[in-house]
């Protein structure tokens, strides 16, 4: 059986396609490079926002698992471009190529009508997924913890190691439940296979729930033990925020924010039950997380 997985050469990708050639899929990559992808996957070169080599990619293909998304927008990589047309792309190619299985990448807290444009996004291309006529199943995983990511390893941690205290949004109480990125990799390659994954929406969350400031003590007591929490009134935050705009690699984006103000927590036993996960907590991996 073969599978196409876009944004094969990403954080959660290579993962992804490392869990799939471990079951046996033959697995090709797409990516706009066509380079930087697992040892054993086949490269296919093709950009999703324009559609471009998304036919020739889908040729022969039994089922795609699409993973592109970004956190941050930048220039012409746009949340509507990537996320919104991009799924409009994917979907149409595969239709086309007459690719029945379908399986995609979302976000927990995807809403037509939240703030976050991120969000907004996420949900937009969600609806598209359930307008098509194929066989989907949509993911929705929380923060996500690995080496590499974009928030332990990104957000978190500069918030720890580049101010001179660590800053904590507001009291710091918003809800999270991260989860660790081989437990997403198998959701996502047990999903294509398994009946009970047809048509359903999954949120993928870890075993145990956290505060932010219960996060952000970890990562602080990992990286530097010394450094005071100090809770900064969300006015003050806001300004903060506009400020790190100015920045060439903010610390943390008004997106961000938002999502960090927002919290992000569900319940993970539905997936757990349907998939069979295991899941794994997060304090075993973020030492090796952190520190790489």
């Amino acid at each position: 059986m073969r599978v196409l997985v876009t944004g094969a050469s990403g954080f959660v990708g290579g993962h992804v396609c490392r869990r799939l050639l471990a079951e046996g899929w033959q697995v090709t990559g797409l990516s706009r490079t066509g380079g930087d992808l697992p040892a054993g996957v086949a490269a296919a070169r093709g950009d999703v926002a324009t559609g471009e080599g998304l036919a020739s990619a889908m040729a022969g293909v039994d089922a795609v698992v699409h993973l592109v998304g970004i956190i941050r927008e930048q220039g012409a990589a746009t949340f509507q471009r990537v996320h919104v047309d991009g799924t409009r792309n994917v979907l149409a190619a595969a239709r086309e190529a007459g690719v029945r299985r379908y399986v995609h990448m979302s976000a927990l807290g995807a809403e037509l009508g939240s703030s976050s444009g991120y969000h907004r996004s996420k949900a937009q291309a969600e609806e598209l997924v359930r307008a098509s006529d194929l066989t989907w199943t949509i993911m929705r995983p929380s923060l996500i913890l690995g080496v590499g990511d974009g928030f332990f390893s990104g957000t978190l941690r500069q918030l720890v190691v580049l101010p001179p205290v660590v800053p904590v949004v507001g009291d710091g109480s918003f809800p999270f439940r991260p989860i660790w990125i081989g437990d997403v990799a198998t959701a996502f390659a047990r999903a294509l296979t398994l009946p009970a994954a047809e048509r359903r929406t999954f949120e993928l969350l870890g075993p145990r729930e956290y505060t932010l400031r219960e996060l952000q003590a970890q990562v602080r007591d990992l990286l530097r033990p010394n450094k005071p929490l100090v809770s900064v009134p969300l006015p003050l935050m806001r300004l903060g925020v506009v400020a790190f705009r100015l920045l060439p690699n903010p610390p943390i984006t008004r997106d961000e924010f938002l999502m960090l103000k927002k919290g992000n927590t569900g319940d993970p036993w539905p997936a757990v039950e349907a998939l069979g996960l295991e899941l794994e907590a997060i304090e075993k991996r973020l030492p090796e997380v952190l520190t790489a």
